[in-house]
């Protein structure tokens, strides 16, 4: 296989994936945001850029919102903490979250912060102890599922390590102070952006048969190449890359691995199912792809 098979080139036409679903998720959540005191946007801790919906605003209008960074035990806290710090001084409200751990005082302690004024209305008028009522919304494969279930200390969300698990809009009783309306991950119609497309894409956002997995497994090599050299040495004994000889880093990581198919030749096809799933199955950690 040669040098040019290998070294797929990004395609320079916008990349589309939006499956019906999404815009059938969009008009629901505009039919029931009256129904919500607060939105909670799930933001992957590794692509706080990336992985925040651009249009978010023209589906919840004014309601008071909290962005989450889920996944957080994953990232680089020390370049994810920039990027709060970047949505605080925008006048977002942030907090994060380790999926495994149980985040539940946490969020209501920010939720009943967020909603003061409300909580004042409502007992002004003598409504007291009233469950507030979340929208939790994002991208695809950011772990709102795993979220829940660990708000509520129980699996009432299905959860899987793939985009497109969750389908329909639910709501799921999280304790007595809280419900929360479950939506299937969204997207935008195109990525006119590549640099956001492939990093979404290495943290399982959108489907493999999107991009082919050859490109997003040689991009995951660059980045870690670019932003994590020791990663890239201590997981896959490679101490640069050369794109100019792509198949020589590809062959180290195969012959290392065992990825091989007869006659001492590489499996490539292996080699990048792997890389994707170093990170899908985090094996890969402590990386943040978006920088300021």
């Amino acid at each position: 296989m040669s040098n040019s098979e290998e070294q797929k080139s990004f395609t320079s036409a916008p990349i589309n994936w939006y499956p019906g679903h999404m815009a059938k998720t969009k008009r629901l959540i505009k039919e029931n945001i009256g129904l919500i005191d607060i939105i909670y946007e799930v933001i992957d801790a590794r692509i706080p850029y990336s992985s925040k919906i651009k249009d978010i605003d023209e589906l919840i209008k004014d309601k008071p919102k909290l962005l989450i960074m889920s996944k957080y035990d994953l990232c680089d806290r020390l370049e994810t903490d920039k990027w709060i710090k970047y949505y605080e001084e925008k006048g977002y409200y942030v907090i994060t979250a380790n999926l495994l751990e149980k985040n539940t005082n946490k969020l209501i302690s920010k939720t009943e912060e967020i909603l003061s004024s409300l909580i004042q209305k409502r007992s002004d008028k003598g409504i007291i102890n009233k469950k507030y009522r979340g929208l939790i919304i994002g991208i695809p494969n950011v772990g709102k599922s795993t979220l829940i279930n660990s708000l509520s200390n129980k699996k009432k969300a299905v959860t899987g390590n793939k985009p497109g698990v969750t389908k329909n809009l639910s709501w799921i009783s999280v304790n007595e102070k809280l419900d929360l309306l479950d939506t299937p991950g969204i997207l935008w119609p195109k990525f006119d952006d590549k640099t956001q497309a492939y990093n979404l894409a290495s943290m399982t956002a959108i489907k493999e048969t999107v991009i082919d997995l050859c490109d997003i497994s040689i991009y995951i090599l660059n980045k870690l190449n670019e932003l994590y050299p020791d990663i890239l040495l201590n997981r896959y004994g490679i101490s640069n890359i050369d794109n100019d000889d792509i198949v020589s880093s590809l062959d180290i990581i195969g012959k290392k691995y065992g990825c091989i198919i007869s006659k001492g030749e590489v499996d490539y096809d292996r080699v990048f199912n792997m890389i994707v799933n170093d990170i899908k199955s985090n094996k890969i950690t402590g990386i943040t792809f978006d920088r300021l």
